[in-house]
Order: C-alpha cells, then structure tokens, then sequence
C-alpha cells in the first residue's frame, strides 16, 4: 500500500503554514509486510514428536514502512522500519523493541552510493546471503544448521553506520561499522563487515566477512554488551561464552531458462576470552548446495543439500558435523499468496561442547527452526505445511 502527497494536499498544507512544500509533492512512503503461518511437524524435540502450528517459515512474519524523498540533483533521502511478529499470538519478535528487524535512515545516490545509520543487516547477510540458500530454501528449514554462519536473518547490527558502493559494471561494494559505544574502550562490543557482489550475465558471485565483538570480560551476548550477537543455538551452544566471532562466506548462482543452480561455502570462527568456557578457538565450516525449478507459472520446486563441519580441541577428539537435506514445494495462487510444503532432514555425529563446557554428543537441529528445540539425538525430521500472504 503506497501513500503518496498530492499537490493539492501540499497546496492546502503550503497555505497553512505559510510556506510551499514542494519537496513533500515528490515523496512517499511505503507499508509493507508479511504474515506467514504452517502446521509444523517434529519427528523430535528434546526426545519427543511435536506438531503445532509456528509463525514466519516461507518469508517472517512482519509489517514494515519505507519511504523516500527526491531532494534534487539525483539525491534522495530514505528510511526503513521494521517489526517482526508472531502471527499465532500476535506477540513481537524481540520484547521492548519496536523495530527488531530494521531501523534507520540516510540518503542515496545512483552516483555517490548510499549511506544509512542506525539498526541494519550487515553487507555480508545482504550481499551473500541474497544469493545464498535461505532466499531459496527458507531460514526456517533451509538455513545452514543453527543458522551458526549468519546467512540467515540472525545478525542485525544495531548504532551501525553502512555505506554501499554505485553499481559499477555489475560490481557492487558495501561496509558497516557498528559502534561498541564504550567509553574508552571503542572494540568492546563492536562490529564490522564487508562484501563485495558482482552480476554478470546469468552468473550471480557474492564474497562477505564481518567480525562481531563481546568486550573483554563479558561472557553474555545481549544488546547491552554487543551491538550484534551471534547466533545462538544446540550447534554452538558451547560457544556462546566467545569473546568474539568472525564469519567469511562466498556464495554464487547460475540461472538457465527455469532452473538456478547455486553453492555456498563459510567459515564461522568463534574465539574464546578471558570468561569463556572453551579454551581454544573453534571453526565451522559449512559447504553446500541448492537448486530451484519453476515448474509452472505457479508451482515451484527447491531443494539443497550442506555439510557442516566444526573443529576438534578443547579436548574434543571427534569433532561435530552435520548433514542437511532441505526440500521446498510452493504453489503461487497470486503474486501475493501462496501455499507452501516444506521437509527437512538432518543428521548429526561426533562431539560438540554443552553450554557449560562439558563434552557431548551433537545434536540434530534442522535450519534455523529449531534453534531453541533441537533434538536428543542425532536425527531430526521436520515437515511444514502454510500459508504466506504479502501485502
């Protein structure tokens, strides 16, 4: 829905206030959302079945606004706000917090670039994750396992300042530094990333890296210790004491006709402090593959298959891995609705680290759907059947 200024609307204002109000004549704002819901099945949840119904599996569940203001010579300046939701409750994402998802503003140019500050995804989700398995595949089932590399929606970075690149001959740059906004201490609790894209022809390539900082002597990450956090599930929950984490991704797509071939590939690093309860840092390393048909104007198929890998040490001798298999059958009744079916498989080996730093064996958590549920075991099944309307 997109509600514009009319002349006459600035003419009446204009005569109001004594003043003409041309510039407004050439702006608008823009409302926006999503409300996803599915019947989700679970073959385990810490040792037993579950079926229930969850919120924002397709696309999440949100409602947003947008808006942009021509200020002359090709200059405009924009904004972005934007909540998550929970569709079964109605409950927000993020408690006390308004726009979880998105919240800035800055101005941009097809010559000079653009500039925005204030709560953003960092350019490593927005320039290889775009082309990664979670615009394909979904986060909710097709996310690399706990979504432990970023590639899905789990870092934002908030008092963030982002500049991105004009379009050069499909070549495209754009970074963020996050400030930590500790007196003295400017490292603690910042961020920065990096990424580079380039378009050319039916190839899409996308290199990405950000580094997220704790502080020294925090062992918690919230958003009053870190201006990002990392993602936090049963894959790295040993690793949630790191003193920081740095995540290097490339991504790239091949599109003939009605078929999309694509593969990514990421290291997530997470580096232990002076408060941590692992030693030695740690690496996963994920590899994988994904692929979309569009079967008919209506229906289309997607499936994608990774491998994640983590480092031994801290006293770990067979290390976690994780394999996922992720399927995806989607009918179009609209541009606007549709119907989805989504299935998932993962199946995990070796050992990881507890929370509390005590050996175990992995655990199985499909995506990132199952972040706060994971499986008892090694295997974990997940079937989804919904419903997603954009407006």
């Amino acid at each position: 829905m997109t509600l514009r200024n009319s002349r006459i609307a600035a003419g009446i204002l204009g005569a109001l206030f004594g003043a003409p109000l041309l510039a407004c004549a050439q702006g608008s704002v823009t409302i926006y959302g999503v409300v996803d819901t599915a019947l989700v099945y679970t073959s385990n949840q810490g040792g037993l079945h579950n079926t229930y119904l969850r919120s924002g599996n397709l696309s999440a569940s949100k409602i947003g606004f947008k808006g942009a203001e021509d200020l002359g010579g090709g200059m405009q300046a924009i904004f972005q706000l934007e909540n998550g939701f929970d569709t079964n409750t109605g409950a927000m994402s993020s408690a006390n917090t308004l726009f979880n998802r998105q919240s800035f503003v800055g101005l941009t140019s097809a010559s000079s670039g653009t500039l925005t500050v204030g709560r953003q995804y960092t350019p490593y989700y927005l320039y290889v994750g775009a082309i990664g398995p979670t615009t394909v595949l979904t986060g909710a089932t097709g996310a690399h396992p706990g979504d432990v590399d970023g590639l899905d929606t789990t870092v934002r970075s908030s008092n963030a300042v982002t500049y991105s690149s004009p379009v050069f001959a499909g070549a495209q740059v754009s970074a963020l530094y996050g400030f930590g906004e500790t007196a003295g201490a400017t490292s603690t609790g910042n961020a920065y990333s990096l990424a580079a894209k380039y378009n050319v022809n039916a190839w899409n390539f996308a290199l990405g890296y950000q580094h997220l900082n704790i502080g020294t002597g925090n062992t918690s990450w919230n958003s009053s210790t870190a201006t990002a956090n990392i993602p936090s599930s049963a894959i790295n929950a040993g690793y949630q004491s790191a003193n920081s984490a740095q995540m290097i991704a490339a991504a790239a797509r091949y599109t003939i006709d009605k078929l999309m071939l694509g593969a990514t590939y990421s290291v997530a690093q997470y580096r232990p402090g002076s408060g941590s309860v692992f030693t030695q840092a740690v690496k996963f390393q994920t590899a994988g593959i994904f692929s979309t048909y569009q079967w008919s104007p209506q229906v289309a198929l997607a499936a994608g298959y990774s491998y994640t890998f983590a480092d031994k040490g801290n006293g770990i001798s067979t290390a976690a891995n994780y394999h996922q298999l992720s399927l995806q059958e989607t009918y179009a009744f609209s541009p606007r609705t549709a119907l989805y079916f989504l299935q998932a498989y993962q199946l995990a080996g070796g050992n990881t680290l507890a929370s509390n730093g005590s050996i175990i064996d992995a655990v199985a958590a499909v995506g990132d759907s199952q972040n706060s549920s994971a499986s008892n075991g090694k295997s974990q099944a997940v079937l989804m059947f919904g419903i997603r309307h954009n407006f």
